[in-house]
C-alpha cells in the first residue's frame, strides 16, 4: 500500500493517523483485496477521528433510545474487527466480554475505560486485523463458522459496510455532543 501523509491527532500528541479519504483512494486498477482494505481502513480512521479529543462523560453517555454511546461505537468495532478477522479468517481463540446474559457488554464503557484508551484498543485490533488478511492469499478462501462457511471477499465487504455505518452513527453522535462535523483533519 502507498505510504500516506500524517497528521496528528488527539488534540497534538505524537499520536499520528493517516490523511483521511482522498490521499487514500485506489485507483481504478488496484487489486481487489487492496482496494477493500483502503475503503475499510478510511472508515476505521474516521471511527477513530470521530471519538478522538471528546469529552469521556460526553462519549459515554446514551444519546438515542438505543442506549449508543459515541465511544461504545468505538469499543463496538474493536470487537468485531476481533471476531470477524481474529476468530473466523484467523480462526484465532480469542475472549470477548459478552455472554448470554449480557449480549451488549462490548458496547459498555467501564468505569476504569478512558476515550484514548477505547481508540488505542480499537486501533490495535484493526492492525491485528489488517495482518491478517495481508497473509489471506485468495479472497476465494473460505473459512468455517457456527453457520456456514464464509469467505475472505464476504467477510471484508461486511466489515467495510459495517464499519462505514458506524463511522456515520459516530458522526452524528459528536455533531450532537459538540457540534464538531467533518471526517478529519
Amino acid at each position: 500500500m502507498d505510504q500516506v501523509p500524517t497528521v496528528a491527532l488527539f488534540g497534538g500528541r505524537a499520536r499520528r493517523c493517516r490523511l483521511i479519504y482522498s490521499q487514500r483512494m485506489p485507483d481504478l486498477n488496484t487489486p481487489e483485496k487492496e482496494t477493500l482494505s483502503r475503503y475499510l481502513d478510511t472508515y476505521r480512521d474516521i471511527i477513530a477521528y470521530k471519538a478522538a479529543g471528546a469529552d469521556r462523560g460526553a462519549a459515554i453517555a446514551p444519546m438515542v433510545p438505543s442506549g449508543t454511546s459515541l465511544l461504545g461505537i468505538v469499543k463496538h468495532m474493536a470487537y468485531a474487527e476481533r471476531w470477524w478477522f481474529q476468530s473466523v479468517v484467523g480462526q484465532r481463540d480469542v475472549e470477548y466480554p459478552w455472554s448470554e446474559a449480557d449480549p451488549d457488554a462490548d458496547w459498555r464503557i467501564e468505569e476504569e475505560e478512558s476515550v484514548e484508551g477505547v481508540i488505542e484498543f480499537y486501533l490495535g485490533e484493526c492492525a491485528v486485523s489488517r495482518t491478517i488478511v495481508d497473509a489471506i492469499g485468495s479472497l476465494d478462501e473460505v473459512f468455517p463458522t457456527d453457520d456456514a462457511p464464509i469467505s475472505a471477499r464476504r467477510v471484508l465487504v461486511h466489515m467495510l459496510e459495517e464499519t462505514a455505518r458506524h463511522a456515520g452513527h459516530a458522526d452524528i453522535l459528536r455533531e450532537l455532543i459538540d457540534g464538531s462535523t467533518g471526517w478529519g483533519p
